[in-house]
């Protein structure tokens, strides 16, 4: 079966970076475009970023633009988040799904991404 297993979040200071990974199985994880998406306590779940199926393809939200970096690595089935200059507002349960900004593809457990304000 599907399965997403995120990791890497964690405590950080305001400005601080932090990458969190998901690594999948269960699909061929090289034919879909991947997604990060996020929820904090006060707000919906929000995209956050998407990359295509070869990773030559990459989309950002407006709040993350410019300071987080998305990526894959096909051959060890893992995606990734690379998250620099972050903001207290930042803060929140971070999971990788599978497929672009409009699918309703399967999550993982999620990893949480604490900024202290």
């Amino acid at each position: 079966q599907v399965q997403l297993v995120e990791s890497g979040g964690g405590l950080v200071h305001p400005g601080g970076s932090l990458r969190v990974s998901c690594v999948a199985s269960g699909f061929t994880f090289s034919s879909y475009p991947m997604s990060w998406v996020r929820q904090a306590p006060v707000t919906g779940l929000e995209w956050v970023s998407g990359i295509s199926a070869g990773g030559g393809s990459t989309t950002y939200a407006d709040s993350v633009k410019g300071r987080f970096t998305i990526s894959r690595d096909n051959a060890k089935n893992t995606l990734y988040l690379q998250m620099n200059s972050l903001k207290p507002e930042d803060t929140a349960l971070y999971y990788c799904k599978r497929g672009g900004l409009y699918s309703d593809g399967p999550r993982g457990q999620g990893t949480q991404v604490t900024v202290l304000s």
